[in-house]
């Protein structure tokens, strides 16, 4: 598994306080038991680090790579979302990623020689030395029908292992939003039927570093 030192997106290490009340977390819709991870020493702890955003100071629960740095984390989403951020909690000092590539709707990655042959939609260069939970903004054009990501971590600072303690993301469903504009395209009588969602609140407070 050979790791790539081209990125097209570097950060910011610029801070921001995510304060106030937050709908945009998209973990309710996240199909947590169908994602899994590549290269895992467990493979079963790929699910563990998708928590609700109340958990993501558990350090109980966390990741590591196996035969190197290199992890492949797969999530997939119970409807099609838009995705505005990422948001990671990375080990600390040297089983710290520093770099992290982001496909988009390519389900059918099942190994590391493919995913260096695919261009990712995004290149990151991660924050190094925070130690709480870090979000990443992408260009939302390149992700505004999503139904489900790769995630390809690699180049931690000792070279040998990856940790990864959280991963989420921010953004909007996308399904349901044509859901309901079909539903009141249907005669009068039926209207009643149409269906009203309420979206979950969630506490956001973090650091926020650029994406471009």
């Amino acid at each position: 598994m050979a790791a790539s030192n081209n990125s097209d997106t570097a950060h910011n290490s610029l801070a921001a306080d995510l304060g106030g009340t937050d709908a945009s977390n998209l973990f309710r819709v996240i199909d947590r038991d169908n994602v899994y991870g590549l290269n895992l020493t467990v493979p079963e702890d790929a699910k563990e680090i998708i928590k609700p955003w109340d958990e993501r100071e558990d350090n109980t629960k966390y990741l590591d790579s196996n035969v190197d740095d290199q992890l492949i984390i797969h999530i997939p989403f119970v409807e099609n979302v838009r995705i505005k951020s990422v948001l990671v909690k990375l080990g600390r000092g040297e089983v710290a990623p520093r770099h992290l590539r982001i496909y988009a709707n390519h389900s059918t990655i099942v190994d590391f020689s493919e995913a260096e042959s695919v261009k990712p939609q995004l290149n990151i260069s991660l924050l190094e030395g925070e130690t709480g939970v870090v979000e990443y903004p992408v260009r939302v054009a390149s992700f505004v029908s999503v139904h489900s990501l790769s995630l390809f971590f690699n180049d931690s600072l000792g070279g040998e292992l990856s940790r990864l303690y959280y991963i989420g993301f921010k953004g909007d469903m996308r399904s349901t939003k044509r859901e309901v504009n079909s539903k009141l395209e249907v005669p009068a009588p039926h209207a009643a039927d149409a269906p009203i969602s309420d979206k979950a609140s969630h506490k956001v407070t973090g650091h926020q570093t650029t994406a471009r």
